[in-house]
């Protein structure tokens, strides 16, 4: 469809998952993408896979931790000099904790805040001065359902991905006036390699899998959870850029 045809679109924790997913969805719509990511193995990973799939994408990689600042200006100044242009952040990289809110320590909810809040932070205000230049920019926050609604066990995450619905709420009002649109995504439960290597694990220390813990709980990385053709993870991410709001 080309909905994304002449946009360049920059994705944190893209080496797997649902931004490796989103990746591709925005390569096959047109888009030349900067995956940025810490893992260099997943990077080459998702590198390869999107070129094997989709004949003729631009795809550029940078390694980087999120939570450093100048690495984020420098993976923005990369894209620029790679594909001349930015119109799209898609901020999805985090990571995860499983202590229970009573047990966690200090150094744990400062270490999720870094990537989960700091790192989004990091990535809106070194992109934001090339976004603001460009007609329809926007950026899209990929939050969590759980953001919104409580669960056992993974309270430090919950929390930083609830903050994160918070900055996207007040940098859509700040940025409304540079003609910037700010939105976040909210996924459920999705099964991406991540999950699968944590449930063989788990799966090995028991040496036993209740039916509960197989993975057919989960969406799966680049589909839909009804499994419907042509929709993905990715989906909203490329909608909420390509669907501006009328003015």
């Amino acid at each position: 469809m080309n909905r994304l045809a002449g946009k360049v679109a920059l994705i944190t924790g893209g080496g797997s998952g649902i931004g490796a997913a989103t990746a591709r969805l925005m390569c096959t719509e047109g888009a030349k993408v900067m995956l940025v990511d810490a893992n260099p193995e997943g990077l080459a990973n998702t590198h390869k896979a999107i070129a094997e799939r989709v004949p003729g994408a631009s795809i550029g990689t940078f390694q980087a931790d999120v939570s450093d600042a100048a690495k984020a200006v420098g993976s923005v100044e990369e894209t620029l000099r790679a594909f001349t242009g930015l119109d799209i952040l898609v901020n999805n990289a985090s990571m995860r904790n499983y202590s229970a809110i009573g047990d966690a320590k200090p150094e744990e909810w400062q270490a999720m805040a870094r990537v989960n809040l700091i790192g989004t932070a990091n990535y809106c205000r070194a992109a934001l001065p090339t976004l603001r230049k460009n007609e329809g920019a926007s950026i899209v926050n990929v939050s969590s359902a759980y953001a919104v609604a409580g669960r056992k066990g993974m309270g430090l995450y919950d929390a930083t991905k609830a903050g994160m619905l918070a900055m996207t709420r007040t940098l859509a009002c700040e940025e409304a006036l540079h003609g910037v649109r700010v939105n976040a995504v909210c996924p459920g439960s999705t099964l991406t390699s991540f999950h699968t290597k944590r449930a063989k694990l788990r799966a090995r220390a028991s040496n036993s899998s209740r039916p509960s813990d197989r993975p057919h709980r989960f969406w799966r990385a680049g589909r839909h959870p009804r499994k419907l053709p042509g929709r993905s993870s990715g989906s909203p991410a490329t909608r909420l850029h390509s669907s501006p709001a009328p003015r």
